[in-house]
This record gives structure tokens, sequence and C-alpha cells, in this order.
């Protein structure tokens, strides 16, 4: 078991009072499972991520990691444009004090394994949209992470290229045999790249249904051409609302 939320609640607290993000939240992550959370706007996906990662600790109820390592990558792709490609995806080993020869070496590795050997000398902006978010996840990979947490990573990108993407990421995480966890508002999205979506009620977030994904090949482009996408989707958007 890579991550699992055992009738986890948080609630925030300010001088005005509290507010319930997260109310008795059950649910598993497995290795090597790519699973989505999806759920409207402001219903806590981004504060669940945060308990996964354990920068904040639930009010109730208990998260419980699996003992690897987690990385996290954020909804922009938060490059420093002044750093080359090459610096960019050695940050996470300064950071994490394991900038030796050999992690340097593996992130340049997984750098060319992926396309990104011509742009390493480029800055960021130099880059498109879509080439920078796959230096962020090279980035995140670079300190081996055993599960990635997701956050909205393509939100910022517009449709054509947020497939591309898309399919690029999905990709990579398989090929590398990562575990990954991400939220999204988007349905179609979360359909054609996990293995399990989990949709969540309006805040204070709850389970509302799961669902496992076991049509096409596997790949988000598969997925999104079956027969079955359509009635999936329409599934989920009725546990949404919308």
């Amino acid at each position: 078991m890579s991550l699992s939320f055992e009738g986890v609640s948080y609630s925030y607290h300010t001088p005005a009072g509290e507010t319930e993000a997260i109310r008795d939240l059950t649910f598993a992550v497995e290795d090597g499972q790519f699973v989505s959370l999806i759920g409207p706007s402001g219903c806590g996906k981004s504060t669940i991520l945060s308990l996964a990662a354990g920068l904040i600790t639930p009010s109730g109820g208990k998260v419980a990691r699996g003992g690897g390592h987690f990385g996290y990558m954020l909804q922009t792709d938060a490059l420093f444009p002044w750093r080359t490609v090459e610096q960019n995806i050695f940050l996470p080993l300064e950071v994490k004090h394991r900038n030796t020869r050999e992690m340097r070496e593996n992130a340049l590795a997984l750098a060319e394994k992926y396309g990104l050997k011509e742009f390493l000398k480029k800055t960021p902006p130099q880059l498109s949209g879509g080439m920078r978010q796959r230096v962020a996840l090279i980035r995140t990979l670079a300190a081996q992470p055993d599960t990635l947490l997701l956050d909205e990573p393509f939100s910022a990108l517009d449709y054509q290229t947020r497939l591309a993407v898309c399919d690029d990421v999905h990709a990579i995480i398989k090929s590398e045999h990562k575990t990954a966890l991400l939220v999204t508002h988007d349905i179609s999205e979360a359909i054609s790249l996990s293995d399990k979506v989990i949709s969540l009620s309006a805040r204070p977030a709850t389970v509302v249904g799961e669902h496992c994904i076991d049509f096409g090949d596997g790949s988000p482009k598969s997925r999104r051409a079956s027969g079955k996408f359509a009635a999936t989707f329409e599934t989920l958007r009725g546990e949404l609302g919308i």
C-alpha cells in the first residue's frame, strides 16, 4: 500500500472561525496505481494532497504512507527562469542534500531518456509550455520518489497541448513504475489517465464514488477512444452534480 486515508477529517482555523474542509475521508492508493481525485472547485482537493505529503496533520483519522519518498508536482511548473533546465532538474537534489555525482547522473539520464538532452542548457523562457511541464516532471523524478502527488499540473495549458502533455506524463510515470495521485476538476482527464477515479462531494469533501478504469489498453488515447468512456463520464458527472 502506497497511501491510505482512514476516516480523515481536517478543519481550517481562522480568526473568523472554523472551516471544515474534509470529513471522514477514506480511500487507498496501491503501489503502482495512478489514482485521480475529482470534485468541485473548493472542495478540498489540494488540502488532501497536503495531507498526503505530510505538510499538514489531520484533525481526525489517519493518513498512512507506505514508507517511500513522495514527490510533489504543482499547478504551475515553478521553474526558476534564471536557471538552465539542467540546473532546475538538479534543484531537488540540492534542497534535499542529495546532490551527489550519482544522483546528478541519474537525473541527467532521465532527462536524456525523455527527450530533454538538447534543452539542458536552455532556460525555461526558451521552452514551450508543454516542454516546461516535462522538465517539471523530470525535476520531480530526479529525487527518485516512489509516489507522485500531482496538483492539477496541466491546468495552465491550452487544450491541444494539455492532451499531448497528459499522454506524455502518463507514459513517463508508468515507464518509471511510479505511483501517482492526481487531483483535478477535469473528468475527461481523470478517466483517461487513471487506473481508479474517486469522486468527491462539495466541501467538506468526502468520497461519493470509486471507479476502476479497466477499458482500453491502459494509455490515455485508447481510453478516450473507448466506447465505455462516455458512460463513465456521465456517471462521474452525475456524482459531481453537474
